[in-house]
């Protein structure tokens, strides 16, 4: 069954929420999810966990908004990573807020860099890390939170992947300082790293589509398994809800 917690939340919501949770330094997560995150909850304790726990849990992915929806949610709109991200930043330049960015690779945070000092020139970055392919030690970790917190970042965006980002999320509440958000390939896409889906395909559900285009061989089996399992859940628990209590 799935079990996956996701907010029905506006743009303007979520991005109050960010905004204020940054304000006052509280140290908060934010998941972005979208259909293989929900049929990841139902395969992985730990990253349900991360996921269930988290301050706010936003609809990625269309599957996701139109099923909101169809509970009851008419207005539901898709919040993704990438576009959450430059809808914050603009914000977080108005605002005079600080932003730290976690993961992806040196090379590519530093045309991040480029790109953003170009579509906000007044943004304040406070600093940018680029994690090693291992488990860090107990006192590099230590380092790096101390390093996050020192900056003054009032948002740290993480780019660490599925499930890899939730549970370091998780595992980091309380100790920095920050709000930290979960959003996957956007160091790519505004890196220029990766090519994002036109609009048009965003628009209208299909960057999935798009994306398995652009990389068949390392996501095809992701969409087809997922996705089944996504619309096999989504079968079961409507048939659940139909059946007289008792009968299964």
């Amino acid at each position: 069954m799935l079990e996956a917690f996701i907010d029905a939340v506006t743009w303007d919501e979520a991005l109050t929420r960010i905004t204020n949770w940054g304000a006052a330094h509280e140290s908060r997560y934010v998941c972005i999810c979208n259909v293989h995150s929900v049929v990841t909850t139902t395969q992985d304790v730990e990253f349900k966990i991360a996921v269930n726990n988290a301050d706010m849990a936003t609809a990625d992915g269309a599957p996701i908004a139109w099923t909101l929806r169809r509970m009851g949610h008419s207005a539901q709109e898709r919040i993704n990573g990438p576009d959450l991200m430059m809808k914050y930043l603009k914000e977080a330049e108005r605002l005079g807020q600080v932003v730290f960015f976690y993961g992806s690779t040196d090379t590519t945070l530093a045309k991040l860099r480029l790109a953003l000092a170009r579509d906000f020139p007044r943004l304040q970055i406070g600093g940018t890390y680029s994690p090693p392919f291992r488990p860090l030690s107990r006192e590099e970790d230590d380092a790096i939170v101390k390093e996050i917190n020192a900056s003054g970042a009032n948002v740290v965006f993480v780019g660490l992947g599925c499930p890899k980002q939730e549970k370091w999320m998780a595992e980091h509440r309380g100790r920095i300082n920050a709000v930290m958000i979960g959003v996957g390939a956007a160091f790519d896409y505004h890196a220029g790293v990766i090519r994002r889906a036109p609009l048009w395909w965003q628009k209208n559900g299909l960057e999935w589509l798009y994306r398995l285009g652009s990389e068949p061989r390392r996501l095809f089996k992701r969409y087809a398994v997922t996705n089944t399992l996504f619309v096999i859940g989504l079968i079961r628990q409507y048939v659940q809800a139909k059946l007289p209590a008792g009968e299964t």
